[in-house]
């Protein structure tokens, strides 16, 4: 017999996992930076106007204002390395889930799937980031092709985590928390995405 789960304890633990992970990439992210100039800080603010969730993406990289100072491919790579936290965040929050008591082998599974996808957009975006740190080559408009490629197949895969998760029967809170973990990653990926698509 399949045992049934209450939303209230899964629920609980699994927002204070997530929390605690998004928080110890906060504070990574504030870590590294060194106080900001103000050209930088309304560099990035101009630049983040272009993008899909502009008041997230002037949050997530106003702490890298000092590294990117006012330099296009370098705020990029600092959109790109807050998505690839971020998805990693995401599938180790998510990992939690399966190993949940109550869960059954069947949601399990379908979880599994789930956390490979977001692997897969992980690995995706380490290949856009690849292709950004070749832009300085003859082969320049090739790369950027590329990178906008992988950058695009990444929120894909991220897509087909939910996709796969909504399709089974699988319990409405894990749901819920898949869905708004994955949605605010794919934010991330959509505004590193859009700052790619107008670098030139």
């Amino acid at each position: 017999m399949e045992v049934k789960i209450t939303e209230p304890p899964l629920t609980t633990q699994f927002l204070t996992t997530l929390t605690f992970l998004i928080l110890i990439s906060q504070l990574h992210q504030i870590s590294c930076s060194t106080p900001q100039d103000n050209n930088s800080t309304s560099f990035i603010i101009k630049s983040c106007k272009t993008t899909t969730y502009p008041s997230l993406c002037i949050k997530t990289l106003i702490p890298y204002a000092s590294a990117v100072k006012a330099n296009p491919l370098k705020l990029c790579t600092a959109a790109l390395k807050a998505a690839i936290q971020g998805t990693k965040n995401c599938s180790a929050a998510v990992s939690k889930l399966s190993k949940q008591k109550g869960i059954s082998q069947r949601e399990a599974g379908t979880i599994k799937e789930c956390i490979g996808d977001l692997k897969d957009a992980v690995s995706e975006l380490k290949q856009t980031a690849t292709a950004m740190s070749h832009l300085r080559g003859d082969d320049r408009e090739l790369q950027w092709a590329n990178a906008k490629t992988y950058g695009s197949a990444a929120i894909t895969d991220a897509d087909t985590c939910v996709d796969d998760v909504l399709e089974e029967k699988v319990n409405p809170a894990v749901k819920k928390m898949i869905r708004s973990c994955v949605a605010g990653v794919e934010k991330l990926m959509s505004n590193a995405l859009a700052l790619i698509n107008h670098l030139y």
